[in-house]
Order: structure tokens, then sequence, then C-alpha cells
């Protein structure tokens, strides 16, 4: 298998993945079978390097796949694009680590998670950190090989750090964490972000990745170190990522919106068919406009990150808080056009089977996501642009 053709690959599997949207929310997890057809499309070996049968896929290309996952289920598609990401991170591991990931069981098909919420503590021993604590949101936790848990160093005496604790990742197999029945929520649902949890489990150091210096561009794994594909920010890559999910579901709520207006009227009017109002035409057009505007921030910004990482250009402040500041910007856009639209659908949408209403739930819920939160991000970019410090490391 190779990394042409993903999206198509993905794509065929779009009925499979709608037939299951509502059980992934009823059931709080993406269903078993669906992730088992989405690994053998090969999605979450896009960030795996080559040496391990990985496929290194474009952005662009990874954009597109994730993408048409969303149009069917935003969970699903924020789950899988979660797991293929922290794959990326994974492969700036120290090389002996990404050996214990990629050449296990599950192969370039492991499926990883982690997050950047810090809830555990790590302390060092002979031969690495003993960790213990919390990792909320662990998206896909329950079909994963893998958790990179965000924990910050504590010295092994006990004593306070002096300064901020060192905050590191430590990548831990999934059967040595505990996961709890935390998860329950009105939008993303299906996304199985429990949160997992260590109790002193031990992680060799190999296994142990500093943020700080990984935001900062520098990285232990030698054999990717001079790879442009691994040249790419992190932090802007959950940029791009994030914003298939918006794309998808604003796609989503647009077609459910079109099919819908042909087969009943406008309640408490005399218009039998919604697409004769002019009401309709005019919110029609309002959302696709802002859909596609939201689709040409999106380019942008993928391709720009694309472009650096190849020309090995580096990147100004001002640029950075920029693509944070889109990638918040055009899930405004999405957002706004699918609330547009949903409230436009009238009641009858509301019902469970419709997927209209769980479109906008899992807008809303993607929207309110720290990282692509419109309006921080825009405080954000605007603080840049005064010439004043962002107020945030993660760009």
């Amino acid at each position: 298998m190779v990394d042409a053709g993903i999206v198509e690959r993905v794509r065929e599997l779009r009925p499979l993945i709608r037939r299951n949207a509502l059980r992934a929310e009823r059931e709080r997890r993406v269903p078993d079978e669906v992730v088992a057809a989405l690994t053998g499309t090969g999605i979450h070996r896009m960030n795996v390097p080559r040496r391990y049968g990985g496929y290194q896929t474009p952005l662009r290309t990874q954009v597109d796949a994730f993408a048409e996952i969303a149009v069917e289920c935003g969970s699903t598609a924020w789950m899988t694009l979660s797991q293929a990401g922290v794959s990326y991170i994974a492969a700036l591991f120290p090389d002996e680590a990404q050996d214990d990931f990629f050449t296990g069981p599950s192969g370039p098909d492991a499926r990883i998670g982690g997050t950047l919420v810090p809830g555990a503590t790590a302390v060092p021993y002979d031969g690495g950190y003993r960790v213990d604590g919390a990792s909320a949101f662990a998206t896909g936790c329950h079909h994963a090989d893998w958790h990179l848990l965000t924990a910050a160093v504590t010295p092994a005496d006990g004593s306070p750090p002096e300064g901020p604790p060192e905050m590191v990742w430590a990548a831990v197999p999934m059967a040595e964490l505990e996961i709890l029945d935390d998860w329950h929520v009105t939008g993303l649902a299906g996304t199985g972000s429990n949160t997992v949890v260590a109790r002193d489990i031990p992680v060799p150091a190999h296994r142990v990745l500093p943020v700080g210096p990984m935001l900062a561009g520098q990285i232990p794994s030698k054999a990717n170190a001079d790879d442009p594909f691994y040249r790419m920010p992190v932090l802007l890559l959950f940029c791009a990522w994030a914003a298939p999910v918006a794309l998808g579901l604003a796609r989503a709520a647009m077609t459910e919106f079109g099919e819908r207006i042909h087969r009943r009227g406008i309640t408490y009017t005399f218009y039998e068919r919604q697409n004769e109002a002019t009401v309709t035409h005019l919110q029609a057009a309002e959302a696709q406009m802002r859909i596609s505007s939201a689709e040409l921030v999106a380019a942008r910004l993928t391709d720009e990150i694309e472009t650096k990482a190849r020309d090995g250009s580096p990147y100004t402040l001002r640029e950075r808080a920029r693509i944070r500041a889109e990638s918040g910007y055009l899930t405004r856009l999405c957002k706004e056009a699918v609330d547009l639209l949903a409230s436009a659908a009238g009641a009858s949408s509301l019902q469970q089977e419709v997927p209209m209403q769980r479109i906008a739930r899992d807008m809303n819920a993607l929207s309110v996501h720290s990282f692509v939160n419109p309006a921080t991000n825009l405080e954000i970019y605007g603080r840049v642009l005064s010439g004043v410090d962002p107020g945030t490391p993660f760009l």
C-alpha cells in the first residue's frame, strides 16, 4: 500500500462512517469496525517515517483525507486526525523510541494518542522517570496503542523545582494506563476523549520528549533531524489538521440543508417548499460564501506550512500568530455557516436521526477547543500586531 489514492480510499468508507455516526455518539467512542476500516486505508501512516513503512504524506493530502471523514462524522474525523497527528510527534522522539512505536504489533499503523494538558508528574530515577497522574481529553484512548502523557518534571527528593517545571511528553503503552469513564459531553461525543491515569509507571529516558525544545524546533531524533517533512512546527500543523474538521462539518450542513429544503415547507407560511422562499436563497448563499472563504484561508495556511518546510524558511513571530489566528477564524466562519443553516432547517431537524443537529453540536464543541478558539487566537495575533508579547509559547 502507498499513500497515493489515500483520499479515495477514505472516501469509499464514507457510507460506513455515516451509518455509524449516531452509534459513535451514543457509545461515546468510534465503533471498532470503523476504526479498523480507516486503519486499513493507511491513514495512520501519513506522518510515520518511510523507513518504517510510513508515507510522510503531503499536508494538503492529509487535510483532504480528514475532511472526507468529517463530512460524515466530526467525532470520527477528530479522533483520526488526533492520532495521525500525534504520530508526527512520535517521529520527533529519539530513534530508539520510534522503534518501540512503529515496529511493535501494529507496525506503522500504530495508533498513538496524546494531549498537551499537564496533569501528571515525572520524577527522575535511574534510567528514566516514574510518571504519575492523569491526562484529560485523551482522544481515541480506547483504540490507542500508546499515549503521550504530558508531565511536569519534579525533583526526586520532593523539593519544589527552581522556576517553572520542565514539561515533557512521556510515551506510555495504553495497556499500562487506566481509562476513566468520564466522557459525557454534548459535542464531538464520539471521540472517546476520556481521562487516562498513570499510577507510578516507569518510563525509560528514550521514551521522554522535552516539550520546550521541541516547540523551538530542537528534536532528539537523528534519523529525522534533516528531513524537511519533519521541519513543520507541530503547533502550526495542528492548526492545519483542525481545519478539515470545521470544513467537513460545514460542507455536511450545506448538503443536508440543500436536501431538506426540497422536502419540506416553511411552517405557518404559504411556502410549501422551502427552496422557493427568498429567505432560503439568502441563507444558502450566505452560508456557502462563509464556507468558501474558510476554504481559502485553510488552503493558504496549509500551503504556507508546506512551502516553508520545503524551503527551510524560518517563521517570524507574526507569521506563527497569524496562522494560529487563521485556524480560529476559519473555524468561526464555518460555525457561522452551520449556525445559520441549522437555525433554518426547522424543528424536525432536532431529531437525533437527523445529522443537522449533531453537526451543529459538533461544530460548537470544535469552536471552543482551546487551540482553535476564535477569540483567543485573535487576541494572540492582535497582541503581536500591537507589538506586545503574545502571552503564550504555543505558537
